[in-house]
């Protein structure tokens, strides 16, 4: 691997290859929260940096790495965030195209890769809503759109962590432009997505990827026949790379089990925000309240899940996708010649 994406890697997994990362970037869901108890039309930006400043305190010391958003959660929580874990910094716009063919996803506006670089940022991640079965333009779109960023990850050499969300098409019974899972989503779709983009163009790094199935129809695992299992490992086959679980706001209890197939699976970890926080969320607009919830409800179940991937989960260091390829490419007397310069392609 280049050095920054392999050093970035590294930063954001703990001492033993595990990703146990903590998401603060949500925009809609929080700001939306936020509205409804105020009983106003829109969150204040003190308000959002307050909530979000919360739980980076609480809960960023149990994770290796934390994912921040540079509107509220960096300049509100950069400070909180502990400088032994890493750091992740979100570039896809909150605000995408919703059409009756499909989605268009976005940049942050005055925000990029180099800004991450320059920002300190271990890893840049990025969110795009795809599904196959969009109209052509929709799709190449998309492709263009993550291509983009995953050249200039390249040229700056940091990690390329992409996040995949399946979505509803407008008009259907299940759509909505929510930051929530498509409760009607197929498998196949969500597989062939992440076929799509394992394509080495797209440059992705580490994928974050949703349940094959919608959370509330995950069984246990004792009570699998088998299909939930297939699913998954064909999820792994189709990532090739190392790979993290989303929670997409799946319920704790639904995350977990998740978990468990996804690491049976070759998951090196989680990156995962609503699943962990959200139920303590509900105290807001008390500060006090909330912090109180988090430290009784999320702190233990991060701890949970942090055991868990330490008993299932595959280092990324040994998964069979990256083995033999985590290690610094160039190494030796001509590193520093026939490494090239920041900024510049190589």
């Amino acid at each position: 691997m280049e050095a920054g994406k392999l050093w970035g890697l590294r930063r954001l997994a703990d001492d033993a290859g595990r990703f146990k990362m903590l998401a603060v970037d949500q925009r809609p869901p929080i700001k939306n929260l936020i509205a409804e108890r105020r009983q106003s039309e829109s969150a204040s930006y003190e308000d959002v940096c307050d909530f979000k400043a919360l739980l980076v305190e609480e809960l960023a010391p149990f994770a290796s790495a934390s994912l921040l958003d540079p509107h509220f959660a960096y300049p509100a929580a950069i400070h909180l965030v502990p400088p032994s874990q890493g750091l992740l910094l979100t570039l896809e716009d909150s605000i995408f195209e919703d059409t009756s063919e499909g989605r268009r996803s976005a940049e942050i506006d005055n925000w990029s890769v180099g800004k991450i670089k320059r920002a300190g940022g271990d890893a840049v991640k990025v969110l795009a809503w795809y599904r196959p079965d969009a109209a052509p333009e929709i799709l190449e779109h998309q492709y263009e759109f993550v291509r983009r960023i995953g050249d200039a990850c390249r040229r700056y050499d940091i990690p390329f962590v992409f996040e995949l969300l399946v979505y509803a098409f407008a008009g259907a019974a299940t759509h909505t432009t929510d930051y929530v899972e498509d409760t009607a989503k197929r498998a196949e779709d969500v597989i062939a997505s992440v076929e799509a983009f394992a394509d080495p163009s797209f440059g992705v790094d580490l994928f974050k990827l949703e349940s094959p199935f919608p959370a509330g129809d995950v069984p246990d695992r004792a009570e699998d026949d088998g299909s939930v299992q297939a699913a998954f490992d064909a999820l792994g086959r189709a990532a090739g790379r190392p790979w993290v679980m989303l929670s997409a706001g799946a319920t704790q209890e639904a995350f977990a089990r998740i978990l468990e197939y996804a690491y049976a699976a070759g998951a090196n970890g989680y990156l995962a925000g609503r699943a962990i926080w959200w139920d303590a969320c509900q105290a807001f607009p008390d500060l006090e309240a909330m912090r109180g919830r988090l430290r009784v409800d999320s702190v233990p179940y991060m701890e949970q899940l942090n055991r868990l991937t330490d008993e299932l989960a595959v280092p990324w260091t040994t998964d069979p996708g990256v083995l033999g390829a985590a290690t610094l490419d160039g190494a030796g007397a001509g590193f520093r010649n026939e490494y090239t310069d920041f900024g510049t392609a190589s």
